[in-house]
């Protein structure tokens, strides 16, 4: 059994979705001491993993970067691999807070009522820290904010947590780097105020971080193509007459965004002032991130908690204050947030309760002043506010109740009937398949031997690739290239699938409609269309559909490009055409590199609902 200190002396690594927090190494946090006096607060697995869950995170699993290597490359591990403990927590997506071991460690000293939530000072900007934008950058990426941090002292864990912070919210809220670069840089390498421009590529030229010698920024877009981490940015910039770039007053490059940042100004262990620079196509998302970043690493600062602000001149002249950090108060009525919650608790508990979740409250005659800092930018809303009162008070907690209404849930009748068949047809020896909703074009048209432009099918606008293009129209597709992926199981294979097409409709509200489908295929030495017919026979059955042209089921010859002629039968109920039983043409079986018969049905099932 390890021991956890809940004054969190821990590591993280940042990696999506989860961090992975290391136990042993005390008093390397920083200059910021969490070093909670009295009682003792070490915590087995078990303990800590409930303080997460109560916090609204969750630990997934106790390992080491050894067993983590195993576990996700399915090699072994070779020497020099760290064997340390290490903790993987999932983070909530939109908690940019919680995604550095500084924001964990706030989070939850102060949800243990053990430190009391941080205030953010703002000083007054210097015009020499000011960023000019010029009208160019219109192009490209419009909008830039910055800020400076003054005084800070880095250890080695603090710098690789400031990396990485900056890694994991480039692939979190800024879409890798799409909507947001930041930009990081020593301060005193530069002379300030800064123009952030467009270039044409040939007239920008510095030497890149970690570069030995100055290159273009054609060069670079060339020498970064193969780049494991950094090629798959090029595309944001690559077509654009001009490339976005950021100088100092005396032309030194500090970076060019998205890219890659200048080596001149690269931050390390001995840098004490940072500028930090954040351009984006959604000034938003911009401000966050730069919010997100000081919050975290002010800490550090010589004076903690203080952030100096920078102006950013706007192409027309005028400037605004960046970092905003603003504090707004929401209103909140006590009897809503009990009542929403499912709890009764008195206006002094729920603003504890929220205090503890780092935004101070009061009770103010029959509601809650909460005070939301600028780290909690995913409180948006008043539902929000009940949410994080819920975690606080303890989802277990909260008492079990009736639903107030007067209906009774139950299970949709197409779905229950779906669950029942799908028993069925394993009994019947089947396996069941899950396939893609969406599909190739040829998957439904070309492979078949059909015409796409007389399909009802649904298209994608902007398909990412070109395996999803279409909704698809049938089931069989997807079965079938199950069973091309499985050429080397043992035969014979006997697949099916209940699962939802859909047809394109002019009289539905959305253009469109969902059917139900069963799809079952027999692929083997031989087609097997008796395995298949005895399946039919079997579903009717069940479905009390007896065999008669009157009232019942019959199949019926007819003629399909994807079937082998004179082997393939139209499955009629009450007149009603419903679906396709038959011989696949040999044909159709090339297309999807099968090299044995196959046979197949597929009908409609929703008539029996």
């Amino acid at each position: 059994m390890h021991k956890v200190r809940c004054d969190l002396e821990v590591k993280l690594d940042i990696g999506l979705p989860q961090a992975n927090i290391d136990n042993n190494i005390l008093n390397e946090v920083g200059p910021v001491s969490y070093k909670v006096k009295g009682d003792d607060l070490t915590r087995t697995d078990d303990e800590f993993q409930n303080l997460c869950f109560e916090f609204g995170i969750e630990l997934d699993e106790v390992t080491t970067e050894k067993q983590m290597l195993i576990k996700e490359q399915g090699v072994q591990a070779g020497q020099g691999i760290s064997e340390e403990i290490l903790y993987r927590i999932d983070i909530p997506a939109n908690r940019y807070d919680l995604l550095c071991l500084e924001g964990l460690v706030n989070g939850l000293l102060v949800f243990m009522e053990k430190k009391r939530p941080p205030e953010y000072v703002l000083k007054k900007p210097e015009d020499i820290y000011s960023l000019h934008l010029t009208p160019s950058t219109a192009l490209i990426r419009p909008f830039a904010v910055a800020a400076v941090l003054k005084g800070i002292l880095f250890t080695k864990l603090s710098y690789e947590s400031f990396i990485d912070l900056q890694d994991k919210l480039h692939q979190n809220i800024c879409r890798k780097r799409t909507l947001v670069a930041i930009g990081t840089h020593d301060l005193d390498t530069l002379r300030g105020p800064f123009v952030y421009d467009a270039l044409p590529p040939n007239e920008i030229k510095f030497k890149a971080l970690n570069q030995q010698n100055e290159m273009t920024a054609t060069e670079l877009m060339e020498l970064y193509s193969n780049h494991a981490q950094l090629k798959q940015y090029l595309g944001i910039i690559r077509d654009s007459p001009v490339y976005p770039v950021i100088k100092d007053r005396n032309g030194v490059v500090l970076s060019m965004p998205p890219i890659i940042n200048g080596d001149h100004s690269k931050i390390t262990l001995n840098t004490k002032n940072v500028f930090i620079e954040v351009t984006a196509t959604d000034l938003t998302k911009a401000i966050i991130v730069l919010d997100t970043i000081v919050c975290m690493f002010s800490q550090y600062c010589e004076e903690p908690y203080e952030v100096q602000q920078c102006k950013v001149y706007a192409p027309d002249g005028t400037y605004k204050l960046y970092p905003e950090l603003g504090y707004r108060e929401e209103l909140v009525d006590i009897n809503k947030a009990n009542q929403y919650i499912g709890i009764n608790e008195s206006g002094e508990r729920l603003a504890l309760l929220l205090s503890r979740m780092c935004m101070p409250t009061r009770s103010d005659r029959g509601h809650l002043r909460v005070c939301v800092p600028p780290l909690r930018h995913d409180i948006i809303h008043a539902c929000d506010i009940y949410e994080d009162i819920a975690i606080a008070y303890g989802y277990n907690r909260i008492p079990r109740r009736a639903c107030s209404v007067v209906t009774t849930g139950a299970q949709l009748p197409l779905n229950k009937l779906t669950e029942q068949l799908r028993a069925e047809c394993a009994h019947a020896g089947y396996t069941e398949a899950l396939t893609f909703t969406l599909c190739s074009r040829e998957d439904i048209s070309t492979k078949f031997r059909l015409d796409i432009n007389k399909m009802p099918a649904v298209h994608i606008s902007n398909p990412k690739t070109l395996e999803f293009q279409v909704v698809r129209t049938m089931l069989l597709p997807g079965l079938l290239k199950t069973l091309a992926a499985n050429k080397k199981m043992p035969l014979p294979l006997k697949l099916f699938e209940i699962s939802d097409i859909v047809l394109r409709d002019p009289q539905s509200e959305t253009g469109a409609t969902n059917r139900r489908r069963v799809c079952a295929v027999h692929c083997g030495r031989t087609a097997g269309f008796q395995y298949v017919h005895g399946l039919l026979d079997r579903l009717m059955l069940l479905l009390n559909i007896p065999w008669n042209k009157n009232n019942g089921y019959y199949i019926q010859q007819c003629d399909e490009p994807a079937y082998f002629p004179g082997r393939c039968a139209a499955v009629l109920v009450h007149g009603l055409r419903i679906g396709t039983l038959g011989v696949l043409h040999p044909n159709t079986l090339e297309a999807f590199e099968l090299t044995n018969p196959c046979s197949a049905l597929e009908i409609d099932m929703q008539l029996f609902v």
